[in-house]
């Protein structure tokens, strides 16, 4: 008896739920490691407050940088959530350059009270509450998504959804409990992949070979990556939070040498899965148009189609690897850097191996997800319609 479409998809869906929800059983069963705790701030809670006046204030505006003042005040506060809500606090205010929470009337502001010392508590200001315009900028990406994509777009927000859950809930804890990160990075790279693709586009030919296509062009960057790294003798322990997470290490038995080449997968996801669902769909809608075409001129259909996809994926990822590293650029610059010196520095390196890696897998993707399509579509799909 064959199974309808409807079916596969509902068998599929449950199949991922249940690979996710049992992989967050095991990972969460283990007590959650707190770094807090080595550094004696578990007793720090951050609240929101709000100013109710200004008492003093000694500052100097810069004249170079637009609303940046250096100096002092003193705050009344409010506290306005946690276990002192509704206690009013006289608060000194330091500003500098790098922490700058100018505080005026009626703004929200984020505190900090260090409980630390038993029977008394210190408040202090912490930061700026910017998490409702952060929110409204997420709500306005969802809304335009909805309303551009409509079906298809609130499909692409429930992959969305479950992919930074992944992410947050199972990739980083699976990293700091001491498992593989190449393991772990294919394994989410793979459950994400499967649960995005399928919400997009359900259960089809191309859905396969887009996730197939996905799989192998990311596991090509990692092996390329830790390939290279291996003989450039570049690792994770060449990172600014090497020490920080050394610290870590040393309590969980995270492996930190592979982190690099663990980010290197997840960043190189998007772009990959990208190419893969372009080309898988291109070369379904050529077969629904004429599907006695052979797997030969489907593949070359593919081809033709990825020549144009691969130079603009290949600059995205390039860029947004050097986007993320605009003010070391902007440092080498200044210190006039020698290139024999600049071109071995740990970190030029690390970003050289990220675009290159991520490039190539992005460029291989286009021929793997043409003959994975040649090869199957034929074969699975005889009615493409």
């Amino acid at each position: 008896m064959r199974v309808s479409n409807p079916v596969k998809l509902s068998i599929a869906f449950g199949i991922l739920v249940s690979v996710f929800a049992g992989m967050l059983v095991v990972v969460h069963s283990k007590e959650r490691f707190q770094y807090n705790k080595l550094q004696g701030e578990a007793d720090m809670q951050y609240e929101k407050a709000r100013v109710l006046e200004v008492l003093e204030e000694n500052i100097a505006w810069d004249l170079n940088i637009p609303n940046l003042a250096r100096g002092t005040q003193r705050l009344k506060i409010k506290i306005l959530t946690g276990a002192h809500r509704d206690e009013v606090h006289v608060v000194k205010n330091y500003l500098s350059t790098r922490f700058n929470v100018y505080g005026v009337v009626g703004k929200t502001i984020v505190i900090c009270v260090d409980t630390t010392k038993a029977g008394t508590y210190r408040v202090t200001v912490n930061n700026v509450y910017r998490s409702p315009v952060l929110y409204a900028a997420a709500f306005l990406f969802i809304i335009v998504l909805a309303a551009t994509g409509r079906k298809k777009g609130l499909q692409s927000i429930a992959g969305l959804a479950f992919t930074i859950a992944a992410i947050l809930f199972l990739f980083i804890p699976m990293l700091i409990q001491g498992y593989s990160p190449v393991v772990t990075s294919v394994f989410i790279v793979i459950l994400t992949t499967c649960m995005t693709v399928l919400c997009i586009n359900g259960w089809s030919g191309k859905t396969l070979v887009a996730v197939l296509g996905t799989t192998v062009g990311v596991v090509i960057a990692g092996l390329m990556s830790s390939f290279f790294g291996a003989l450039a003798h570049v690792s994770g322990f060449q990172t600014e939070e090497a020490e920080t997470l050394i610290v870590i290490a040393s309590s969980t038995g995270m492996n930190v040498g592979q982190l690099l080449f663990a980010g290197l997968l997840i960043a190189s996801l998007g772009a990959v899965m990208d190419v893969a669902m372009s080309i898988s769909s291109g070369i379904h809608e050529v077969r629904m148009t004429d599907n006695s075409l052979s797997g030969q001129r489907l593949f070359q259909s593919g081809m033709n189609m990825g020549k144009d996809i691969m130079g603009t994926m290949s600059n995205t990822l390039i860029l947004a690897f050097a986007g993320s590293s605009v003010n070391s650029l902007i440092l080498i610059y200044a210190y006039n850097v020698h290139y024999t010196q600049l071109i071995n520095l740990d970190t030029i390196a690390i970003e050289i191996l990220r675009g290159i890696c991520g490039s190539t897998a992005v460029v291989l993707t286009v021929p793997i997800v043409s003959a994975l399509s040649a090869w199957f579509f034929p074969l699975f799909d005889s009615n493409p319609r």
